[in-house]
């Protein structure tokens, strides 16, 4: 199947699926059904086994799945079965935060860098890093083979950033400023803008609000 041709959504179901079945591997569990997979993550048996059924066959009807089996092809699926290199852009807040995720290392992405043009913040520790200047990321990227990046930076800096990023050999960026970025086709580019996830929060909120007034 073409990647082209299955849902994000169905992408996106993978990973919380694995996340999941990781939790049960941890912990001794070594059979589930699409149920208890759906029961775990929100969603419904015909779905769990309509994801799956993209990428072939993992269980066994009325046995169900094997827990390691199933999350060893899952993370194969996802790309994760070796380890992801990453630098992070924009050393404020959200940045900073985004360095000490331990979720990144757990799932095999390995922050090597991070960077800021602020030369006042150049050299401050954050986690095991040290806060690398701007003038050091096309080579740093070139150096460490580095495959995504992270851009946390003002919008107005984005661009810029990206583009930096791009022609050193950076092929998946999450961006997290605000701004529509132009990137290469065989760039793949994931927005994530916390401002528009709120509101969509504060629309359904509006419409249960409105229900109760009713």
């Amino acid at each position: 199947m073409k990647a082209e041709k299955i849902p994000e959504a169905t992408i996106i179901r993978l990973s919380v699926y694995s996340r999941n079945l990781q939790y049960m591997e941890e912990m001794g569990i070594t059979k589930v059904s699409s149920q208890e997979i759906a029961d775990a993550t929100d969603g419904s048996s015909a779905q769990v086994r309509k994801d799956l059924a993209y990428f072939g066959e993992f269980g066994t009807r009325g046995v169900g799945y094997e827990v390691k089996h199933l999350n060893r092809h899952l993370k194969k699926i996802l790309g994760l079965t070796k380890p992801r290199s990453v630098v992070i852009v924009g050393a404020g807040r959200l940045g900073k935060a985004l360095m000490l995720y331990n979720g990144f290392g757990n799932r095999g992405f390995r922050v090597m860098g991070i960077f800021d043009k602020d030369m006042s913040k150049v050299g401050e520790q954050v986690g095991d890093l040290t806060i690398s200047p701007m003038y050091k990321l096309d080579q740093f990227i070139k150096t460490h083979n580095i495959q995504m990046g992270v851009v946390t930076v003002p919008a107005a800096a984005a661009q810029e950033t990206v583009d930096i990023m791009t022609r050193a050999g950076v092929k998946a960026i999450l961006n997290f400023a605000p701004k529509n970025l132009i990137v290469a086709d065989d760039v793949k580019l994931r927005n994530v803008d916390l401002a528009v996830n709120l509101e969509v929060l504060s629309f359904y909120m509006g419409l249960e609000e409105r229900e109760g007034e009713k």
